[in-house]
């Protein structure tokens, strides 16, 4: 079987770690690539988690710093749930190698045309250096197999507001532009990882009995975040978004329930700024009175609403033996 070509672009902290692994582990996909951007931690240091994470693989894909702050946003990392490092605070050591010298949007923009129609691309961060990629070279909205975005929240509440999902929320500017390029986009939204999908607490000590490095060191370095989840959320486990995310884009088929919709991102809203408005029922357009014409306004994005809990776990496991 010839191997999957995968670009992940990534704020990397303890859940994008976890996916990195699923990823960089998975015989059948080619890394080809993480592209860094600020969000749950700076640019710099996501670089670093990213690098220390692909040692613990042996897996040698190139990293690359890219946007460094947000379009219009007050950069605001996500330190209160990843702790300051964003690797649970446990001090890792430094990676051995260092960020190549390409920048991360000239890099996206590289792998989009060196692998056009191949490359699948899983972002598990804000979309800064998507959109300014694109901005560059609009034509690499074609070039992408896929484009799975951990994004949003559909038609549910949020996990920083009441409206809006940390990703999207960090900087809508730019998440906008990419839900209105025309690629290949899929949402795997931040409610997905809930439910079933949510690590229990004995999930987690079954987790550490894999006894292996690379177990031990997904479950150490989200301690920061499930005592976030249980301590100040009141979640029943540990919620791993990015990880359910990269597991829909290795195994489409754990996806449960999944619909094609219009979603754009709410710009201006004092409460609902950062909000993905998702069309899941198409009444845009249906109620007659509007005086915008909402007809150009199709669907664009394949929104995933749940996943196969059981069958998300053994695929994480898997990567972690």
């Amino acid at each position: 079987m010839t191997p999957r070509i995968m670009l992940i672009d990534s704020d990397t902290a303890s859940d994008d770690a976890v996916a990195i692994i699923m990823a960089a582990k998975n015989p059948n996909i080619n890394l080809v690539g993480v592209t860094i951007v600020s969000g749950n931690v700076s640019a710099a240091q996501g670089v670093e988690n990213a690098l220390y994470t692909l040692e613990l693989c042996n897996n040698q894909a190139p990293v690359f710093i890219g946007a460094k702050q947000p379009f219009i946003q007050k950069t605001i990392h996500a330190h209160w749930y990843h702790g300051n490092d964003g690797m649970g605070d446990k001090n890792y050591p430094k990676p051995q190698r260092q960020a190549e010298t390409e920048d991360a949007v000239d890099a996206i923009i590289r792998f989009a045309h060196q692998h056009a129609g191949e490359l699948e691309l899983v972002t598990l961060g804000p979309l800064t250096n998507l959109a300014c990629a694109l901005a560059k070279d609009p034509s690499i909205a074609t070039k992408f197999k896929r484009v799975v975005l951990m994004a949003g929240a559909a038609n549910t509440v949020g996990n920083v507001t009441p409206a809006a999902e940390y990703n999207v929320w960090c900087d809508p500017e730019a998440a906008q532009m990419v839900m209105l390029s025309g690629m290949k986009l899929e949402m795997v939204g931040w409610e997905v990882a809930l439910n079933d999908a949510i690590i229990s607490l004995d999930e987690i000590q079954a987790i550490y009995a894999l006894n292996t490095e690379l177990a031990t060191f997904a479950m150490d370095c989200n301690i920061h975040a499930l005592k976030s989840s249980v301590d100040w959320l009141g979640d029943a486990g540990l919620i791993q978004n990015d990880p359910v995310a990269m597991a829909i884009a290795i195994a489409p088929e754990l996806s449960r329930q999944n619909g094609y919709y219009r979603v754009e991102i709410e710009l201006n809203g004092k409460l609902t700024r950062g909000m993905t408005v998702v069309d899941q029922r198409s009444v845009v357009g249906s109620i007659a009175g509007f005086t915008e014409d909402w007809s150009v306004r199709a669907p664009n994005v394949l929104v995933h609403h749940t996943i196969d809990g059981a069958g998300w776990k053994q695929l994480l496991s898997s990567a972690l033996i």
